[in-house]
């Protein structure tokens, strides 16, 4: 069965080591006999997301459908002061026109998560993201590729290191190779659906009634 894995990266900057990194683990999917698609965060181009806005941006509309169509995604996203960008998180947002679907949200699905640093620190923005993908139902793989003082081993939209470079075709192969083992059956019990649904809001409706 061929399986698609669907990168979301990069930050609203021309020079993106995040959009870089994240090409590089795509690659690694692509070897393991996975269809890609790639989604740059600066393209996407996605107004702020507000829960009773009527009128959904088309790029947003399909950005939903492929990621809920797809059987796995990478992540990548630039540390900003502790955390994720803003631009990132916000396409993250969008996400919330899933929550009326059956399974809501990525339910089942392996996510693989990279974030770039310019200075020593990068686990931040990943561990910001673990939360993220345990808040929309996924499953994150163990393996993370946070890449400090990444302007030291991406320049030019090339990853320079061969080892980082290693690292990340791992990861999309990894997640390639969970995403198949996953596609077997369901993972969430019907019992554990309709437990996370007790926790957190799950329908538009409850979101816009929150906010």
């Amino acid at each position: 069965m061929a399986l698609t894995i669907i990168a979301l990266g990069g930050s609203l900057g021309q020079q993106s080591t995040s959009l870089a990194a994240v090409r590089g683990a795509l690659e690694g999917a692509a070897a393991a006999g996975a269809t890609t698609e790639l989604f740059d965060v600066r393209q996407l181009d996605l107004p702020m997301y507000a829960p009773d806005e009527a009128n959904v941006p088309p790029a947003a509309r399909r950005f939903c459908e492929s990621v809920y169509g797809c059987d796995g995604m990478l992540w990548s996203s630039p540390l900003y002061h502790g955390t994720i960008s803003g631009s990132f998180k916000n396409a993250l947002d969008w996400l919330q026109l899933l929550g009326d679907r059956q399974p809501p949200y990525l339910t089942d699905k392996v996510i693989g998560l990279i974030s770039t640093a310019g200075g020593t620190q990068g686990l931040q923005a990943v561990n910001t993201m673990e939360f993220i993908v345990r808040a929309l139902r996924g499953w994150a793989v163990p393996l993370v590729i946070p890449i400090p003082q990444a302007w030291r081993v991406i320049q030019h939209g090339q990853v320079l290191n061969d080892s980082v470079a290693g690292q990340l075709r791992t990861l999309g192969a990894e997640v390639a190779r969970a995403a198949e083992r996953f596609a077997g059956g369901r993972i969430t019990s019907p019992a554990a659906g309709r437990a996370e649904a007790t926790l957190q809001p799950v329908s538009n409706a409850e979101v816009k009634q929150a906010g």
